[in-house]
């Protein structure tokens, strides 16, 4: 007599969740990534403009007029707030940040007044 072959073990009940929550999970992250792709070059943009317009800004509050980098923060257009500045007293810069992406310095020059370093890509 022959011998009854094994049938494949069925896969547990609570795997195939996780395999859903896998897929999914996947999918999520594939999309993001296409749509970091896509926005990527507008952020960053946005990001080195808004640093660098704080930055000649603030160099130009502090340096020329003379304000307190604080009161300097007037001056910024409406939905800056994520942009920090760092002034440099010795150099007579002011640096501004937008977090993770774009950092600019605008240095006080005689002459010329608040001048931009070269950007960086």
């Amino acid at each position: 007599m022959a011998k009854p072959t094994a049938s494949p073990k069925p896969s547990s009940p609570s795997s195939q969740p996780r395999r859903l929550h896998l897929r999914w999970a996947v999918l999520v992250l594939a999309i993001f990534v296409g749509a970091g792709a896509f926005i990527w070059p507008q952020l960053h943009g946005y990001a080195v403009t808004g640093a660098a317009y704080g930055a000649r800004v603030a160099c130009s509050c502090r340096f020329v007029g003379g304000r307190a980098l604080g009161d300097c923060r007037k001056d910024f257009e409406p939905g800056m707030d994520l942009i920090t500045l760092t002034e440099d007293t010795a150099a007579r810069s002011v640096t501004a940040r937008f977090p993770l992406i774009a950092r600019q310095t605008a240095t006080y020059r005689d002459g010329w007044g608040c001048v931009l370093e070269t950007w960086r890509n």
